[in-house]
């Protein structure tokens, strides 16, 4: 079966909803909630890699950053989102595998204030290989100019991943794909560079990385780590400014996250990259790191992200 044709309220399996499980279609809310009017949620996306969540401890810390962004307190603890991450997994028979946790305001009260509204939480798993297929891999895929651009620091909590912040993503992807781009680059509110829809971006000139600078934008934990995994194997970053008219200067460009992983580049709008040497290198590296076993004090599932510092993760990168 196809799981991208079959909708994600009409599947097999089960889902973590306020500390217990649920078959899959009775993990419902009520029309007036809150969150689906006025964007009160936050969430996470995370991979797991045989049987271990790559990052969880970051993602978990980062979705309770996010809750307390957007005035709310997560009702439970951190470790027991660890658990029950990896727990939804097992029940669904995963080993690898994405998962979703999600927070937000319930239907107690529907009005732009919300302080009486009951904080729910949800965990779900599903399969979800490869965001794009090998051959768009092998030459890059096609970014056009987003919509829109992202909003400042002081108009937005742009450190959350809140679900409102997606809204200008969703409409600039739409139009990216029906004009037959694979996504779309957004600038910040000065004009410079910030990300895509849904991924950090790294470009390299003369063997070094250049990534926008993370403050109108999620500072992504793929992006952490590819910039430790290049510094710790002498490759230079730096986090900076980027102009528009500076991309003919660059050789290669690719982009970063959990779902897409490392993806390389090979248009942006009319201008053409060649993904090389660093990228694919990077990119081996991450596939590597993400499937490494735990450390032996490590539990399975609470995946030590970011181990990039370690003997078997700090091999010399082509340039």
């Amino acid at each position: 079966m196809n799981l991208a044709l079959v909708p994600f309220d009409d599947r097999d399996g089960w889902i973590w909803l306020d500390g217990a499980f649920k078959p899959w279609r009775e993990a419902k809310l009520h029309v007036l909630t809150h969150a689906l009017h006025y964007a009160s949620a936050v969430f996470e996306g995370e991979r797991m890699y045989e049987g271990r969540i790559f990052a969880l401890e970051e993602h978990t810390e980062r979705l309770f950053r996010s809750a307390a962004l957007l005035d709310f307190e997560i009702p439970y603890t951190k470790a027991a989102i660890n658990r029950a991450s990896t727990e939804v997994c097992e029940r669904n028979n995963f080993s690898d595998c994405y998962v979703r946790p999600i927070a937000w305001r319930g239907s107690e009260q529907l009005s732009v204030s919300a302080l009486n509204t009951r904080i729910h939480v949800a965990i779900a798993a599903w399969a979800w290989p490869k965001y794009f297929d090998e051959a768009k891999l092998k030459r890059g895929i096609r970014l056009c100019w987003a919509a829109y651009h992202r909003p400042p620091a002081n108009a937005a909590p742009t450190a959350a991943k809140a679900v409102g912040l997606y809204m200008i993503c969703t409409i600039s992807k739409n139009i990216a794909e029906r004009n037959g781009y694979e996504d779309a680059l957004m600038l910040d509110s000065d004009g410079n560079i910030a990300e895509t829809t849904g991924t950090n971006i790294f470009f390299v000139r003369d063997g070094a990385l250049h990534t926008p600078i993370a403050d109108c934008f999620l500072d992504g934990i793929t992006r952490q780590t590819i910039i430790h995994l290049a510094r710790e194997s002498g490759v230079i970053v730096h986090e900076r400014r980027i102009r528009p008219e500076e991309l003919p200067s660059f050789s290669e460009c690719f982009v970063v996250g959990t779902a897409a992983e490392v993806t390389p580049v090979g248009e942006i709008a009319e201008h053409l990259f060649t993904p090389g040497a660093l990228t694919f290198s990077l990119k081996e590296r991450y596939e590597e790191l993400v499937r490494q076993p735990p450390a032996p004090h490590e539990h399975v599932g609470e995946g030590a992200a970011l181990r990039v510092g370690c003997e078997p993760c700090s091999p010399k990168l082509s340039a």
